[in-house]
């Protein structure tokens, strides 16, 4: 078996002092080169290891004050069901008033815009034909939990109340219903979660650390024609939120 790389055992190491109450949270670490010349490293391996740990919520950074034992944080729960779409409200708001905070989002929406290759493949459309665009920052009392970027046809809603999906009587009201506004009944829809790494903006925008992990789901809307509607890359925080799968079953 290959040996395990010495920023890995670092961690490990920090880690178990940290669960034998060797330090608190709230406690500040020694320096870097402390615990380096104590575990027999240099530097930079002690800081690949902390950096692991921010990533994962163990440990915090704080600027000009050194590393932290971080507080214990409740994750918010986000469920993902097709059974929960709702034709008055939105699951997302319901998720937050469930653990006692505000849910709300922020969004900006640009029409017109080419699709990407990738993109274009998974609505099952040309690449370079127009669609709308809308990125959506999904908050927690206030604070950034969720990421979207959603991508629908132009040619599918153009000319009708819901093309835009924040914007007009029906702004809001989610991919489901605002499709049913216009005669198109979405079946089911398709997601692919991986784990990575939060790109640098990313990051910003959720107040987390550059290479943070995070939960990429690229989800996909299907009508009851089989033709995709709508597709969207959904990033979720790993140290703020677990994600959760609700399976209806029918009787």
């Amino acid at each position: 078996m290959p040996e395990q790389p010495p920023y890995l055992r670092i961690a490990d190491e920090l880690r178990r002092r940290i669960a034998e109450h060797e330090w608190t949270p709230g406690d500040r670490l020694p320096s870097r080169a402390q615990i380096a010349q104590e575990c027999g490293v240099g530097d930079n391996v002690v800081r690949r290891a902390q950096e692991l740990l921010i990533s994962h919520g163990v440990l915090e950074g704080r600027a000009g004050s050194g590393t932290y034992v971080a507080e214990p944080r409740k994750r918010v729960r986000v469920v993902r069901s097709s059974a929960r779409e709702q034709p008055d409200g939105s699951p997302f708001r319901a998720d937050m008033k469930a653990v006692g905070r505000q849910g709300d989002w922020e969004s900006r929406t640009d029409a017109k815009v080419p699709a990407p290759a990738e993109i274009a493949t998974r609505l099952g459309i040309a690449e370079g034909e127009l669609c709308v665009r809308t990125a959506y920052e999904f908050l927690a009392n206030g604070r950034p939990v969720q990421l979207s970027t959603s991508w629908e046809p132009y040619d599918l809603t153009a000319g009708t109340l819901v093309v835009l999906p924040e914007g007009g009587p029906h702004a809001g009201a989610g991919v489901v219903n605002r499709m049913a506004a216009i005669g198109i009944a979405v079946s089911h829809a398709v997601e692919q979660p991986e784990p990575r790494q939060a790109t640098a903006e990313e990051a910003s925008l959720l107040g987390i650390q550059k290479g943070s992990l995070v939960t990429h789901i690229r989800r996909t809307y299907y009508s009851d024609q089989g033709r995709p509607v709508e597709t969207a890359d959904i990033v979720v925080p790993a140290a703020l939120c677990e994600i959760v799968y609700e399976i209806p079953i029918s009787r």
